[in-house]
């Protein structure tokens, strides 16, 4: 990998409202401006294209007055590959960036929250749609699965992301961890006073950088001939979202941002090489993770699992063995080696006579696997 310093852009931006093609041009002409100041990984918010379904937090989604707006959402969605994905393949192959950009997708009948990446050649690298969608949100899109959650390989170091609160995931971060990510690009609509900090948390979690972007949007951005407009939403003193995109460093440190209340570009330099040297002091998938990265075969992790505990020799505790001199070691009927699934005393039980019957807590008899086969695990 031949850079270690990337200058990375969050671009805080509104959308054009619930308008596909006005958006496109507009996230066009910012990664243009992006580029020109040095950027060589551009991010936008989450489901940017053609805008985040605020309506959802303010109305009823499921009746939505809003099934209108939910119908022109429809109207303006994003195929994987199609005109969209050229537009802005043309885009990033002219900045020689590597972009990350929020879409609503449409793949047949199911709309996804996606996280779109693409390559300074202009190909789509990969497309992440958001595992959970959260609350009213599930009335919009549908759900994605960890088959879309790749780190990708690049020229300027191993990149991947989550969408919003999927940051709060820990396994889904886990997963990204595990493929030694060293930079995390985090777009969302939430723009409250502990996003910045959890942006903090997950780089010095994961040792890697984190590129947090949102909105910044007010009710006087939404157009007029939004049906029922006036009824939801207020003019410029209503904020769907006041913005708060910052870059943070691998040991927690903020590089750039917070930005709210404006439009702009949130621009940092990141040391890849930092960020991977942090990992000696605290790597999560290392030795404090005591699991195997995926794909790698769970045999060779078999060092980090306690071996099984055995059953004791001559009425001893479970999990250990006893010395007995010859003179006392006895040869137990095969029934006293069961493992107690109680507590230690069962092994000092009397065992049953050959004719009388087993009985369990549940009153049925419970067959156990130990070492030696199978075996009735009997109580008193």
């Amino acid at each position: 990998m031949s850079t270690t310093t990337v200058t990375a852009a969050a671009v805080q931006a509104a959308p054009i409202f619930l308008d596909r093609d006005a958006t496109v041009d507009k996230a066009v002409r910012l990664i243009r401006e992006a580029t020109g100041a040095g950027a060589r990984l551009i991010a936008f918010p989450e489901a940017y294209i053609p805008t985040y379904p605020d309506w959802v937090w303010r109305t009823t989604p499921w009746a939505d007055g809003p099934a209108r707006w939910y119908q022109r959402l429809l109207d303006q969605v994003v195929t994987i590959p199609g005109p969209v994905t050229e537009q802005l393949g043309k885009a990033a192959r002219s900045a020689g960036a590597y972009v990350s950009m929020g879409v609503n997708e449409l793949d047949g009948a199911t709309l996804y929250n996606t996280q779109l990446w693409l390559g300074p050649d202009g190909d789509v690298l990969a497309a992440h749609r958001k595992l959970m969608p959260t609350g009213g949100e599930r009335l919009v899109w549908g759900y994605g699965d960890g088959s879309t959650m790749p780190v990708l390989d690049t020229a300027i170091g191993r990149l991947g992301g989550l969408i919003c609160w999927e940051n709060y995931m820990p396994l889904a971060r886990y997963a990204l961890y595990a493929q030694h990510i060293d930079i995390h690009v985090a777009p969302t609509w939430d723009n409250s006073e502990m996003w910045v900090p959890t942006m903090r948390h997950i780089a010095k979690e994961g040792r890697m950088h984190v590129v947090g972007v949102t909105y910044c949007l007010r009710g006087s951005d939404l157009p007029d001939d939004i049906p029922g407009r006036d009824e939801v939403y207020g003019g410029a003193d209503d904020w769907l979202a006041r913005g708060n995109s910052c870059i943070v460093g691998p040991d927690g440190d903020l590089l750039a941002g917070p930005l709210e209340g404006e439009e702009g570009i949130v621009m940092a330099d990141l040391d890849l090489g930092r960020a991977r040297a942090a990992r000696r002091q605290f790597d999560p998938v290392g030795p404090p993770g005591r699991l195997p990265p995926p794909g790698r075969p769970a045999a060779d992790a078999g060092r980090h699992v306690p071996r099984r505990a055995r059953p004791a020799v001559g009425g001893g505790p479970p999990g250990g063995r006893r010395r007995m001199s010859g003179r006392r070691r006895q040869k137990l009927p095969r029934r006293a080696c069961s493992r107690s699934i109680a507590s230690n005393s069962a092994w000092k039980l009397p065992l049953p006579k050959p004719s009388e019957p087993c009985r369990s807590m549940s009153s049925k008899n419970t067959v156990g696997r130990s070492p030696i086969g199978l075996v009735k695990i009997c109580s008193r």
